[in-house]
């Protein structure tokens, strides 16, 4: 029983912990139509986690949510190619020390191409030209002041 509740709290704190890090990638934050949206479509679709038992209850009662439709996003051919190419550049996680083949054996890869970054010139150049423009986001509603505003500013030709 003790075994239980411990597995059941390392669950609830993972699943906060990975939240938090998910909620910390957006730049943006989600309004509160978002939010009830997304709520009614984890509602509908039972991707809610059952406090009992740690699991989604789409998991628990598979007949009484729709079943989740399976996407391919690569093909085999597409798979082989990204696994050649990070066979041959060292990008590959070895085993015991948990870092890739191109850290621990540097000189039995290719270098990886430096990219150039920008300039603070040239940084400077792009925020003036993004205010001229209106391709600043605005903070309360997300959107840029040009589509909040479109007439202050000049039109992309």
């Amino acid at each position: 029983m003790n075994r239980k509740y411990t597995t059941v709290i390392t669950l609830a704190v993972a699943a906060l912990a990975a939240g938090n890090a998910l909620a910390a990638d957006q730049a943006v934050g989600k309004t509160r139509a978002q939010v009830q949206a997304e709520l009614l479509e984890a509602q509908r679709t039972g991707d809610i986690v059952d406090a009992g038992t740690g699991q989604k209850l789409n998991e628990l009662y598979p007949n009484s949510y729709p079943a989740k439709a399976v996407v391919q996003s690569k093909t085999r051919a597409q798979v082989q190619a990204e696994l050649l190419e990070a066979r041959r550049t060292g990008d590959i996680v070895e085993g015991e020390t948990s870092q890739k083949l191109n850290q621990l054996y540097p000189n039995r890869y290719p270098a990886k191409a430096v990219v150039q970054g920008k300039t603070r010139a040239e940084v400077n150049a792009e925020l003036r030209e993004a205010r001229r423009t209106g391709d600043v986001i605005e903070g309360e509603t997300s959107q840029k002041l040009n589509q909040i505003y479109p007439n202050r500013y000049p039109t992309k030709g």
